[in-house]
């Protein structure tokens, strides 16, 4: 279930998706309240492009630590790639 940004705040926030599509993050919100995964999206940018790198926005799913690995699972599960963060 999509929550508030203050419902992480005394957890440790983990990135698991950055959806870069309306569509894409509307289908993902679905995927996640339907699974009863209690979630926040927050809107911000990340680099994207090959030859041409810019800043775009995107939507950026967070969920508390004790539930990123069902989450990662889940995403995973339905053909979703979750997001790595860079060693």
């Amino acid at each position: 279930m999509r929550r508030e940004a203050d419902f992480l705040k005394d957890d440790e926030a983990v990135l698991v998706y950055i959806a870069k599509k309306l569509r894409e993050a509307k289908a993902l919100e679905e995927l996640l309240t339907n699974a009863a995964v209690d979630y926040v999206v927050e809107v911000d940018q990340y680099v994207g492009g090959f030859l041409f790198r810019t800043a775009r926005a995107g939507a950026f799913f967070y969920v508390r630590a004790d539930t990123e690995t069902l989450t990662r699972e889940l995403l995973a599960r339905n053909g979703y790639r979750p997001y790595e963060p860079l060693e």
